[in-house]
């Protein structure tokens, strides 16, 4: 709001008046995320009261730097909980006015309290994109679990941040073959709808069955039973609808029931 570059204009609107709005339009989902949801969670923890209780899931999209006091406070409201991990450096952290380890910390304390974890990394051409700092990445969240959704996603230049250029498809190929590697079940290519061939989808673990065909943000095909694999009934780990819709969605990777670009099975 301070800046006359943001296009966004402030609206202002009261926690019952933001429920009743998801309700109207039959939204599963309620996310608190832009700016740093870490810094208003006593505002999002009173819009989320009353969304809990109308059944919505509730999430927050983050920088992840939480500390434990903050993650007791939002868990009794807060299932769902995506962190961008920006880059497995810390001189870079510190670039960004950030400390990896307490990241890191973030990361394993989130796990363990049982909110549904999904990673983001945003995979910027001559920042975080070597071998090297993917494999780093990848093998710290698989030692966390191999069921942590990893999604590598596509740079492109915008607002304040115009160079470098924009992320190849090869480079989001490359993560996600490194994450594969190091034994992650769940890793999605994102921001190049149609780039990256059924990288995009849900696949069972167990026996390689297409479970949600996506391309994009737009869920084309959802064959999931519940929580698990129609054909195999092997567990597929996340937030799941009971009878999801054979059909296009709306937004969401895979269909747990959604943050902005996840969850994902």
């Amino acid at each position: 709001m301070r800046d006359d570059a943001a296009v966004a204009r402030p609206n202002f609107c009261s926690p019952q008046q933001l429920t009743e709005l998801a309700v109207r339009n039959e939204v599963p989902v309620m996310v608190s995320t832009y700016n740093e949801p870490l810094i208003t969670a006593d505002w999002a923890v009173e819009v989320f009261k009353p969304a809990r209780a109308a059944g919505i899931q509730c999430g927050f999209v983050s920088n992840g730097n939480a500390t434990p006091e903050v993650l007791e406070y939002i868990r009794p409201y807060v299932d769902l909980y995506k962190v961008d991990l920006k880059s497995f450096d810390d001189k870079h952290y510190r670039q960004l006015g950030g400390i990896l380890q307490n990241v890191l910390d973030s990361i394993r304390l989130i796990k363990k309290m049982n909110f549904w974890l999904e990673i983001v990394t945003l995979i910027v051409p001559g920042f975080n994109d070597s071998d090297e700092e993917l494999q780093e990445i990848a093998e710290f969240l698989a030692d966390v679990s191999v069921d942590v959704p990893w999604h590598v996603t596509a740079f492109h230049p915008d607002y304040k941040m115009t160079e470098p250029g924009r992320t190849p498809v090869e480079t989001l190929i490359r993560a996600y073959e490194i994450g594969k590697e190091a034994g992650l079940r769940y890793v999605y290519p994102g921001n190049l709808p149609g780039g990256v061939g059924k990288r995009e989808c849900t696949f069972c673990p167990s026996c390689e069955k297409l479970l949600i065909r996506r391309r994009g943000f737009v869920v084309e095909e959802n064959r999931m039973k519940g929580g698990a694999c129609p054909f195999c009934d092997e567990s597929i780990p996340g937030v799941w609808e009971d009878n999801p819709p054979n059909k296009t969605v709306g937004a969401g990777i895979p269909l747990p029931i959604a943050l902005p670009e996840g969850p994902c099975g």
